[in-house]
């Protein structure tokens, strides 16, 4: 495999649209940090609900305690305040599980903005890189060993007005094994890749 070609516009166009790549897998990081911190700072709502829960518990099983002592209606009372001191303990809960749904959520975040992100390069950028070093590796292999191999891949590839400046029958003449116009055929596929003809 062939990461880069040889010509240097071709190799400009490359070592950009990788920096971008590597540019954008990075931004697609720090946007999933981004979005984990902002979301990290939500749990204090549900922390203070906790804290606001657990002292209403506090005060209401206090004054049931104190309100039970006294005669005749203290048990009444403190079973009254029964309710508010469970609302408390509610309250409490409501806010530990609405912090840990939200520390989840900040946790996938971590993984799912830059996944999301990264589809463009995934989906479009990866493949199309992966497609040409694998072309451009088989053809740096067969520039000095096959070039009838290029010359084949040219004619079925390059348009045909570029081929008839090789020859004016390019097929004819690579059937022919017209040496002149397997070169040049070659030189077609190559420089397509941005491969120089020969090294």
């Amino acid at each position: 495999m062939r990461w880069y070609a040889e010509r240097p516009a071709r190799l400009a166009r490359q070592v950009v649209a990788d920096l971008l790549a590597v540019l954008w897998a990075a931004l697609a990081v720090l946007a999933g940090i981004a979005v984990h911190d902002g979301l990290r700072t939500l749990e204090g709502p549900g922390r203070s609900l906790v804290a606001a829960g657990g002292r209403m518990s506090e005060v209401f099983t206090g004054m049931a305690g104190a309100v039970s002592s006294l005669p005749f209606v203290g048990a009444d009372l403190a079973v009254a305040l029964d309710p508010a001191t469970r609302a408390g303990a509610d309250l409490a809960t409501a806010g530990h599980e609405f912090g840990r749904t939200v520390g989840t959520l900040a946790t996938g975040s971590l993984v799912v903005v830059p996944l999301l992100m990264l589809m463009p390069v995934l989906l479009g950028w990866l493949p199309l890189r992966l497609n040409y070093a694998r072309r451009a590796g088989a053809a740096v292999a067969a520039r000095a060993s096959a070039p009838d191999l290029l010359a084949v891949r040219a004619l079925a590839r390059v348009p045909v007005s570029r081929l008839t400046r090789i020859a004016p029958d390019p097929a004819a003449a690579w059937r022919a094994g017209d040496p002149a116009v397997v070169a040049g055929l070659a030189a077609l596929e190559l420089t397509a890749l941005g491969l120089r003809p020969r090294v």
